[in-house]
């Protein structure tokens, strides 16, 4: 049993340096030119010139890319905190008619590809005249998180005590009531979690940014790192630089708050 476990551990660190790895990789990278990457990709850079950021950050426009990108993230992330929140407290708790074909509807989200509804998506955005807009990629990325967001609160609140609740209500709280001064600083971890992946999902999305948002002014971070390519080339050294800059808000997130994604995610998996 203990040779398993320690098996077990072995690959689950073997799995975490095999993630990390590329990451090193393009961050070494960066601290190289265009010329040794090619020659030696996996070398280590000869010296470390830390004013590659800079440069990468001024030439490629970055500062405005990063504002688009972290208004268009928190804009999505606090409606999809509130209303996940709110589905998934009346979605656990409340009994009413519908509520498992309800729930269903939001767990197909979780199947559906973006492919097998952009088409429409499209064509609606072309009829409200939504395309360079925030609210162009605003309300696909809700829409998208949504699913993973609503199933995380809910199965949450199935794993918490229903004397809770049935204590709230004899005292005479209202289901409003309930959900704001009860439920909502119990399911913190859970909501750190809703944080945690609809600001990655934001934040990375590139297919519906570059698709979109033409604007040069309003592109987020992802599509306007094709600012270091053109059609005959590409600065690699700059764009490495440019993707450690814009990967490292998501790493120093998840870090920060690991304890509580941790606590969310497991004790959503246990029934109270």
């Amino acid at each position: 049993m203990k040779n398993f476990k320690r098996l077990g551990s072995g690959l689950i660190y073997l799995y975490a340096l095999a993630a990390l790895l590329p990451l090193i990789w393009m961050f070494l990278s960066s601290f190289k030119s265009d010329g040794q990457i090619a020659q030696n990709p996996l070398g280590l850079p000869t010296h470390f010139d830390l004013s590659v950021f800079k440069q990468s950050w001024s030439d490629g426009g970055l500062g405005l890319y990063a504002i688009n990108s972290f208004i268009v993230t928190l804009v999505t992330v606090v409606i999809v905190l509130f209303t996940s929140s709110m589905a998934g407290f009346a979605l656990s708790r409340l009994k009413f008619k519908g509520n498992r074909f309800i729930t269903g509807l939001f767990l197909l989200g979780l199947l559906l590809p973006i492919q097998a509804y952009f088409i429409a998506q499209n064509q609606m955005f072309d009829y409200l005249h939504l395309k360079d807009t925030r609210f162009a990629l605003i309300i696909p990325y809700t829409a998208m998180g949504l699913p993973l967001a609503i199933w995380l609160v809910k199965t949450y609140i199935d794993s918490l005590p229903k004397e809770l609740f049935e204590a709230a209500r004899i005292d005479g709280a209202s289901d409003l009531q309930t959900y704001r001064t009860l439920m909502l600083p119990i399911i913190r971890p859970a909501l750190m979690n809703v944080i945690i992946f609809t600001a990655l999902g934001a934040w990375n999305e590139f297919l519906l940014a570059l698709l979109y948002i033409q604007n040069e002014s309003l592109k987020t971070l992802p599509a306007g790192l094709l600012t270091y390519s053109s059609r005959y080339e590409t600065n690699y050294q700059l764009l490495f630089a440019a993707l450690t800059m814009v990967t490292l808000p998501m790493i120093v997130l998840y870090v920060a708050f690991n304890k509580q994604i941790t606590r969310g995610l497991t004790q959503g998996s246990l029934k109270g």
